[in-house]
């Protein structure tokens, strides 16, 4: 059996930013706002109403504001850009050149495959560079940097970020996206987590502190989607993402050295900004909106001193909504996980009867929570080994996993509970694991560890149909629904009956009858049955209160 990294589409990835929003705009994906917006108060808050608002992912766009101001009556030339990473699977997919279902594929083989990036002499990044006096009279306050939580946050922060950092025993490059908090004209406060998963940029930070030395750090603001999408992915540390990034366009990154730094940063990037972080002393950061969903309080984190910053002449400043879920970071996530987390228990555990992996994402944050979905049928055995292989793929993912059969969607809670409450006994279906770091979330009151809870709420035997009209009825509804012209609905599912094998063929028969106006025959039938097969027009006596 071939494997998805086998059957990867060639795939026409964008070079750079700019390449993908013209891409976005030709495909009708981008919602252009030329009125002044503040980004301090107004910008972010505009865009998160896509999340907040209940549209479908296929309803969402990328906003690009052309006319940005200040709190302080400032006004900027470079416009932003936000939700144009991944505020749908489809603008995320655009960003690979493939189709939405190609995602997990292009994903398999890139990391199976990588391609290492080649090195340029000149690159349109470094087409304005800051440095000295300028970088200090008006650096890093002469872009366009929003408040993502306006109320809550206590700065303009970065946040779709390519932290660049290297290891300095083996010279591997690390890119991850961390938050960055405006400090000064040229300060930044660095937040790089550190994890069980490990966190590439904090074991960076950790080894150059051993050596005394402040350790290097390029931010990179905008570049080639499929560049930017290996930051949030947790891939092995010693990996070198440029070439996973490669692999992901189907062709090298272009790269180029930084003006200050010893690092390698992609080429055709939009802005990047150049320094040295601490490694003596930390600083106070925070409060943050995270993607947990809950504000981050202030901590110690990184200092970095700004070097440089460097960019094209005409650059567009990228920004990604977070925090509460729905969000654009977990779409960017969840469309690239779920495919991963398939690939691994179908391929590398070889699971059999698995059909999807889904992750739940409003509010909960995709980690937390996974369904498994199971062919009808599928041995609890192999149940039982998938939900154990999705709890431990990843430390920070599968607090709770739970199996279900394939006739429920995931997506709908709904249709969970009506599994919980019908297809599971808490006395043999439930099993709870310990010993699991708590991971990404508020640490207001959190113990540093908790378990892992699996639940197999699939179907374990026949039962009657779902007692909903059948399909076609249902489809013939909806479109009188739609020709008289009420409200749009959006089905959910399950929006139509089926059968769950507790059915035999003679109930169809009446059904079927019932619905051409045969109902009179059945009754025949069964008034039959009720007299030992005596048809309803035998005479019936009645001899002392007794049949005859």
């Amino acid at each position: 059996m071939s494997s998805p990294a086998q059957n990867a589409p060639v795939q026409d990835a964008p070079s750079d930013l700019q390449e993908h929003l013209a891409q976005l705009t030709a495909r009708g994906l981008v919602t252009r706002i030329d009125r002044p917006i503040n980004k301090d108060t107004e910008l972010h808050p505009l865009a998160r109403w896509q999340f907040q608002g209940g549209l479908r992912d296929e309803e969402r766009r990328a906003f690009l504001f052309t006319n940005v101001t200040g709190a302080g009556g400032e006004t900027y030339d470079i416009p932003v850009l936000v939700g144009g990473l991944a505020a749908s699977p489809e603008i995320y997919a655009t960003g690979l050149g493939v189709p939405v279902e190609d995602i997990g594929r292009v994903w398999v083989k890139a990391m199976a495959e990588p391609i290492a990036p080649v090195l340029v002499d000149s690159a349109p990044c470094q087409e304005i560079v800051m440095t000295g006096a300028e970088l200090q009279a008006s650096g890093l306050a002469s872009l366009p940097v929003p408040i993502s939580t306006p109320g809550f946050d206590s700065a303009p922060y970065l946040t779709a970020t390519l932290c660049v950092t290297k290891d300095p025993d083996n010279n591997i490059q690390n890119m991850g996206t961390y938050r960055a908090a405006l400090k000064a004209n040229d300060r930044l406060g660095v937040r790089m987590a550190s994890r069980l998963s490990g966190a590439g940029g904090y074991l960076h930070w950790e080894k150059y502190k051993k050596l005394k030395q402040p350790m290097p750090c390029a931010i990179v603001l905008g570049c080639a989607p499929a560049v930017l999408f290996t930051g949030p992915q947790k891939l092995p540390i010693d990996v070198d993402e440029m070439a996973v990034a490669g692999g992901l366009m189907g062709k090298p990154v272009r790269t180029v050295g930084c003006k200050t730094i010893d690092l390698i940063v992609p080429a055709d990037a939009e802005i990047v900004i150049e320094g040295l972080i601490d490694t003596d002393l930390l600083e106070p950061e925070g409060p943050f909106g995270e993607s947990h969903g809950h504000v981050a309080l202030e901590d110690f984190n990184m200092s970095m001193r700004v070097t440089a910053i460097t960019r094209k002449k005409k650059p567009v400043f990228v920004s990604i909504i977070s925090q509460v879920t729905p969000s654009e970071s977990s779409v960017m996530k969840r469309v690239a996980y779920e495919p991963m987390f398939l690939e691994h228990l179908r391929h590398a555990l070889g699971i059999r009867g698995v059909k999807r992996v889904v992750m739940h994402e409003p509010l909960s944050n995709l980690r937390k929570i996974i369904f498994v979905q199971f062919e009808r049928g599928t041995p609890r055995t192999e149940i039982w080994r998938g939900m154990q292989g999705a709890a431990t793929l990843q430390a920070q993912c599968g607090k709770l996993v739970i199996a279900v059969s394939e006739d429920i969607a995931p997506e709908n809670a709904d249709a969970v509970f009506w599994s919980l409450a019908y297809r599971s006994n808490f006395m043999e279906d439930i099993l709870m694991v310990p010993y699991r770091s708590s991971g990404h979330g508020p640490k207001s009151g959190r113990a540093a560890m908790e378990g892992t809870l699996m639940i197999d709420a699939t179907l374990k035997s026949d039962m009657p149909p779902l007692a909903l009209p059948a399909k076609e009825y249902m489809i013939k509804a909806k479109e009188i629904w739609e020709e008289i012209g009420l409200p749009r609905i959006v089905p959910q599912s399950p929006w139509h009956g089926y059968q769950l094998g507790d059915w035999d063929e003679e109930y169809s028969v009446f059904a079927d009858a019932a619905v051409t106006g045969g109902w009179r025959k059945s009754g025949e039938q069964t008034y039959a049955r009720r007299r030992g097969n005596l048809k309803p027009e035998t005479p019936v006596h009645v001899v002392d209160g007794k049949k005859k």
